[in-house]
């Protein structure tokens, strides 16, 4: 079942002034996508188009049957609400059950290892306590699609493997994960299929073998593939 259909013909911040140009994919049940790109490569715009937050641009944006979260680059929180008010907020925008949220999140609370912080202001957490806030008030709510910026900034490796965990059982269940990152190491890693852009066009798709294939390097890595079909092979004279 297709989760996201995504047809960019143009996209950006100003009326004639494109970020993006033809960028076409879609997201199926249970698939980790990882949009790959270095910073301003154009993937923090394609992800605001899709969640209709761009004026200028034409583009066709179909989402399935399904809920979907959003986890952007930078935790956003309320000032005056601890993470288990946030939770609670969440719960009653959502129409969560009250014993079905409060078990999921008291799990979620224990993985990540913050249930000693609940009723703290998640604004006065470290940056990866508040990632992982971010993780779990998302996860509450058992998306069946998940479009996510950047989730391993400010994770240290003990979080980053829980996140990966998580989003791993998640695509068990069914639900499929668009993930920026520009991390290419791990996202060779856990990807199912990738998304190159740079300069704000859909260099190359596919699985790491159709990649390797398009930039004939059989045995090459995400990070030689990326700056053979990006920039053009580093290594010739």
């Amino acid at each position: 079942m297709t989760l996201l259909d995504v047809d960019i013909k143009s996209a950006g911040y100003e009326k004639g002034n494109s970020m993006i140009k033809d960028i076409q994919f879609t997201v199926e049940n249970g698939e980790l996508i990882g949009l790959i790109g270095p910073n301003g490569a154009g993937k923090s715009t394609t992800i605001k188009t899709l969640l209709g937050l761009l004026e200028h641009k034409e583009a066709t944006i179909t989402y399935g049957d399904s809920n979907y979260s959003y986890i952007p680059d930078r935790p956003i929180f309320y000032d005056e609400l601890t993470l288990w008010e946030h939770l609670d907020f969440v719960a009653a925008v959502e129409g969560l059950s009250e014993n079905e949220y409060k078990e999921k999140a008291t799990e979620l609370l224990t993985r990540y290892k913050l249930a000693d912080h609940a009723h703290e202001f998640p604004t006065k957490y470290s940056m990866g306590m508040q990632q992982k806030a971010m993780l779990i008030l998302t996860m509450i709510t058992s998306p069946m699609l998940y479009i996510i910026d950047e989730p391993l900034n400010g994770l240290d490796p003990t979080a980053m493997k829980i996140f990966l965990d998580s989003i791993k059982s998640e695509q068990q269940r069914g639900a499929g994960v668009l993930m920026s990152t520009h991390v290419l190491d791990t996202a060779e890693k856990i990807c199912d299929r990738f998304l190159i852009i740079h300069q704000g066009r859909l260099k190359a798709s596919g699985t790491m073998k159709e990649i390797r294939n398009q930039c004939q390097l059989p045995q090459g890595s995400l990070y030689d593939c990326f700056h053979v079909i990006a920039e053009g092979n580093p290594y010739e004279e």
